[in-house]
């Protein structure tokens, strides 16, 4: 699933391409994936508006259209939007297609799982999906202690309150790994065990990984594309998230793998106490 840097991609590349565009026609070839405010038919509202800005929030990449309406995105699993400067013939997983004044942007998902939701701009953070994520880790107003604040309510392992979206938004099973490797944290610590220079280790590292992952372009293993089509560059430089069994980068050990949250964690033995 794309996390923070991967979604901040996408919307970085996706900016060069159709901001200021007008959406002259909407293709929405499986209606599931596109969903309007009371049922109103989804590619009339968004026709003949232009996209204005774009923003992001946590795990989900927000289009500003003219006229105050928003779409949320929400790509899940295998979602993909990807922008064509001429006119391109959708494949089977093809969902949505945007034809604008200049190009198309077309919205993929091979697993059926994201959702574009259409909405009041007014209404695009009160949106259920908006409300309850927790700060944004890289915006100036995050701090360690809000992190330590935040933290020190969950009654639950380390890693399960990294990856719960109402503690950080915007934070996976990626970058939970590698901050918590970073921080030398064990992921099944109680959220309660961690000592105040911990907190702030970690708040240093959560912040670093998610901007090395933005300056990479994200983390590409299989599915993850921007909005050029182009694979991310992180997974060269990840230290323990699926490497398991092999060397740790950092002391030669090997590292190990446990399951927390329900989600397959990778650590180093060594370097994680």
């Amino acid at each position: 699933m794309p996390e923070l840097p991967e979604v901040e991609s996408i919307r970085l590349s996706l900016a060069a391409r159709i901001l200021g565009k007008t959406i002259e026609d909407v293709e929405v070839r499986w209606p599931p994936a596109a969903v309007s405010l009371a049922d109103e038919d989804f590619s009339a509202l968004a026709r003949n508006r232009t996209i204005e800005s774009l923003d992001r929030r946590g795990k989900y990449l927000l289009m500003n259209l003219s006229h105050g309406l928003t779409m949320i995105i929400h790509f899940r699993m295998t979602g993909r939007l990807i922008y064509y400067p001429e006119q391109h013939e959708p494949n089977k997983h093809t969902h949505v297609v945007f034809r604008l004044d200049q190009g198309e942007l077309h919205y993929s998902d091979i697993r059926k799982f994201g959702r574009i939701q259409l909405v009041s701009f007014q209404m695009a953070f009160k949106a259920a999906c908006l409300a309850k994520l927790g700060p944004e880790p890289l915006d100036e107003s995050f701090t360690f202690d809000q992190l330590g604040m935040r933290l020190a309510r969950k009654k639950s392992t380390i890693k399960a309150a990294l990856l719960d979206q109402t503690v950080v938004a915007g934070i996976g099973n990626i970058y939970a790994d590698e901050a918590l490797f970073r921080a030398g944290i064990l992921p099944d610590r109680n959220t309660a065990s961690l000592k105040v220079s911990e907190i702030i280790l970690l708040y240093d590292a959560i912040c670093e990984v998610l901007q090395e992952g933005i300056t990479a372009g994200g983390t590409s293993f299989r599915d993850y594309r921007d909005a050029d089509g182009k694979k991310g560059a992180f997974q060269e430089n990840l230290m323990v998230y699926g490497r398991s069994g092999q060397e740790c980068k950092y002391c030669g050990g090997q590292l190990a793998k446990i399951k927390v949250a329900g989600r397959t964690t990778v650590y180093c033995p060594n370097c994680q106490k």
